[in-house]
């Protein structure tokens, strides 16, 4: 079993986090003499509208380009990653929390050359992690990310503690919406958890199964009023994915679109976004150089 009643007596809210850590301009290099690794986390307020196609397809248009990625499957206890990619992993998360094994240990090769950190499925302990055991994770992979130049976190969907957490520990927020009432709804209420409880200003939007160029602009449209009128936001349009049976043929394959169709409208899609995300400009970044966290609120906890 995963523990997870560890002791809360020095924890500290990244809340609070984010609001002492000091800054730098993005693409300064860090104490390393490297530029910082980029990490992004992909979530949506609804299942169900392609997420974690997006983060495979991204991540596997970004190697195209020569980035080195790795993604995070943090959709934990009801992780499919590695199903999509048809890729079985003989290790995941639950050992690495259960002592049994290191980060580095549990990663695997996906196509493209991904790199991928595996969750578990059906295990609803890692559904409910401590404090402490969040903690453990992104200090783990402060230290593992530097050999990459993009690190994408797919959480799962919903506002549950997992997501808030992983989400708001990445540079940057990339929100998964679809034209639908219910999942535009629901982006927004992420959003706003995110903004009113981790004080996040920043998310990019990407718009996934749309019918048309003019369908997804109008789903942004919707957003952007809502979030301009009501949330202390900004929120950066990055592009869109446009509706295309080839995405689920390759799920049946368990094979990406990119990879099985790479001419098709949805793969021409992940490489315009791959372009944009590289043209986008990250964030401000840890003074320190690491990833999520100054090494001197980490050291806080671990002590």
């Amino acid at each position: 079993m995963i523990q997870t009643n560890e002791p809360t007596s020095n924890i500290i809210h990244l809340s609070d986090i984010k609001a002492q850590r000091t800054v730098r301009p993005a693409g300064v290099l860090g104490t390393n003499g490297k530029r910082a690794t980029r990490v992004l986390a992909v979530t949506s307020g609804k299942g169900g509208v392609g997420k974690t196609n997006i983060v495979a397809n991204l991540g596997y248009a970004l190697t195209k380009r020569g980035q080195r990625v790795l993604i995070f499957d943090a959709d934990l206890g009801l992780g499919n990653l590695d199903v999509l990619l048809g890729i079985a992993p003989r290790y995941n998360l639950a050992h690495v929390l259960n002592g049994e094994k290191r980060l580095d240990e549990i990663i695997v090769t996906g196509p493209g050359n991904l790199h991928i950190l595996p969750a578990s499925s059906g295990v609803q302990e890692l559904t409910r992690l401590s404090h402490g055991q969040q903690f453990r994770i992104l200090r783990n992979l402060n230290e593992l990310i530097e050999a990459y130049d993009v690190f994408l976190i797919d959480t799962a969907a919903g506002i549950s503690t997992n997501v808030l957490y992983f989400a708001a520990s990445a540079q940057e927020i990339l929100v998964v919406v679809t034209p639908e009432p219910t999942a535009i709804t629901d982006a927004y209420a992420l959003m706003k958890v995110l903004a009113i409880k981790y004080h996040e200003r920043h998310f990019k939007l990407i718009v996934n199964a749309a019918k048309s160029d003019a369908e997804a602009d109008e789903t942004y449209r919707q957003l952007n009023v809502v979030t301009s009128r009501f949330l202390d936001i900004e929120m950066e349009y990055l592009g869109k994915v446009l509706l295309d049976d080839n995405v689920k043929r390759g799920v049946r394959c368990q094979t990406m679109v990119s990879e099985l169709a790479p001419i098709s409208k949805a793969s021409r899609n992940f490489a315009i976004l791959a372009r944009c995300l590289e043209a986008s400009l990250p964030p401000t970044l840890s003074v320190t150089g690491d990833y999520f966290f100054g090494k001197d609120i980490l050291q806080q906890i671990v002590e």
